[in-house]
């Protein structure tokens, strides 16, 4: 599932997963560090004691024997494992220095000696090793003998601690990963009665307001909160929508006899206005044309109250869609620039419905594709076992996806190109659906810019009684 950069969730995700890397980083950088230390600790203790003891050890042996015998005793004594001790005088010379596996070379002897050692154990790279190393003077008995030298091999533990170094970087590399899926599958979870709330919300339309219901359950009290809230929001939505309706049918109902009457006035005054100018002879013309839509808006209106409140009555029996679309074009074709092309079998195909509504419905739809279509348009009937489908299609611009979820709500209108006409009220395909599904059918719609629409009606059947 793509997740957008600019998302809650994806914010979220990025803010605690940041978090959480910098404290598994700041624990890995102080580990390795905390193991760097007990490591050069270790190692550097023991050479200070080397370096510590070894004058008084060579003191201890030196009695009745040669300094060379003494510095021998001393170093065998005091060489551990990986320590390399000797000994120059001050012109150069070696005294003595370790045998066997702690021998220094001689590349490492003459490197050293170009250079000062610190007085104090401490780490310095030689070639590909990793040494500890310190230089003191030796004073024997108060006699200056030269200088002592110590260095410990830690390459082994060098490469062991790099190692450790970087499987707890793989660890914690390892760890961030799984924490990202964590976090991110955790605020999906969490954020998901949100999604929940924004699908209900851009899929609810007016006459799903009642039942447009947020049931969660096991969510934050911050969600349940706002989802009570948005079920409140719902509910007087619905009752302000309802009043509306009644008022608007109310408004329509009275408004449409004093308009009837007028608009009998008017076409009277134009019959008979035989004196009236040109110019208002044109008004009064106007005035009845806008009269005459007005009072077609209100009927519609009042058809859409009565279907609402249950009192549109359908006088359903048997319609033979065949003969119905038939009529429907030819009146259709009158006014239409492109043909209107019918596409049926042979056989007859009835269907259970009011034949007044039924035509009401095909002439509202094969209008709107006169209106909008670039190309031919097509109805096309068809049966299956217990429905009558009826296509109409047309090569029009076509209605984007967002609209289309919302293009049966009453005056609601996609007005997304110039080209459409905007002489229409928003009422024709919300009456199209009412009377629809008063017949105990359905309508969809498909659609693609640029391709055209299919409006497809499914009714039922006709079936006689045996």
């Amino acid at each position: 599932m793509r997740v957008s950069p600019t998302s809650l969730q994806f914010r979220l995700t990025l803010e605690l997963v940041t978090l959480s890397a910098i404290g598994v980083s700041a624990v890995a950088f102080w580990a390795g560090w905390q193991m760097e230390q007990n490591l050069v600790t270790s190692h550097k203790q023991l050479l200070e004691y080397v370096a510590m003891r070894f004058p008084e050890q060579v003191e201890m042996y030196s009695e009745g024997k040669t300094i060379e015998i003494s510095l021998k005793r001393t170093i065998d004594k005091l060489s551990t494992s990986g320590v390399a001790i000797w000994v120059k005088e001050p012109n150069g010379k070696i005294l003595s220095k370790s045998s066997g596996m702690n021998m220094p070379s001689i590349d490492l002897v003459n490197t050293i000696s170009q250079t000062s050692a610190p007085v104090k154990p401490t780490i310095v790279q030689y070639g590909d090793r990793y040494l500890v190393l310190c230089g003191n003077p030796l004073t024997v008995n108060g006699m200056l003998v030269g200088k002592v030298y110590l260095s410990q091999d830690i390459t082994t533990d060098r490469h062991q601690l790099t190692t450790g170094i970087s499987r707890l970087i793989a660890i914690g590399l390892l760890a961030i990963c799984l924490l990202t899926i964590a976090i991110s599958q955790r605020i999906r979870k969490t954020l998901q009665p949100l999604a929940q709330m924004s699908q209900i919300a851009s899929n609810v339309s007016a006459d799903d307001l009642g039942a447009a219901k947020l049931e969660l359950q096991q969510a934050p009290d911050e969600i349940l909160g706002l989802a009570t809230a948005f079920n409140e929001m719902t509910v007087r939505l619905s009752g302000a929508w309802e009043q509306q309706r009644q008022f608007v049918g109310n408004v329509s109902h009275e408004l449409r006899t004093p308009l009837t009457v007028v608009l009998g006035y008017l076409q009277s005054l134009l019959r008979r206005g035989d004196n009236l100018s040109n110019h208002q002879q044109h008004a009064v013309e106007t005035a009845i044309a806008e009269t005459d839509r007005t009072i077609r808006m209100l009927q519609d209106l009042l058809d859409l109250a009565r279907a609402d409140s249950g009192n549109l009555h359908f006088r359903h029996s048997p319609v033979v869609l065949n003969t119905l679309v038939a009529e429907v074009i030819e009146m259709s074709q009158k006014v239409s620039k492109y043909p209107i092309e019918m596409m049926a079998t042979t056989a007859d195909i009835v269907a259970l419905a009011d034949q007044d509504r039924l035509m009401q419905v095909l002439i509202n739809l094969v209008d709107n594709a006169i209106k909008y279509s670039n190309g031919d348009i097509s109805i096309s009937i068809a049966q299956t076992a217990d429905l009558a489908i009826i296509h109409i299609r047309d090569r029009g611009i076509g209605i984007a996806l967002e609209h289309q979820n919302r293009i049966f709500e009453r005056f609601y209108r996609a007005e997304e190109s110039s080209t459409r006409s905007r002489d229409g009220t928003g009422l024709g395909l919300a009456i199209v659906k009412s009377l629809i599904e008063g017949m105990n059918g359905k309508i969809t719609l498909r659609s693609k810019p640029g391709e055209g629409s299919v409006f497809t009606i499914a009714l039922p059947i006709w079936k006689s009684s045996p």
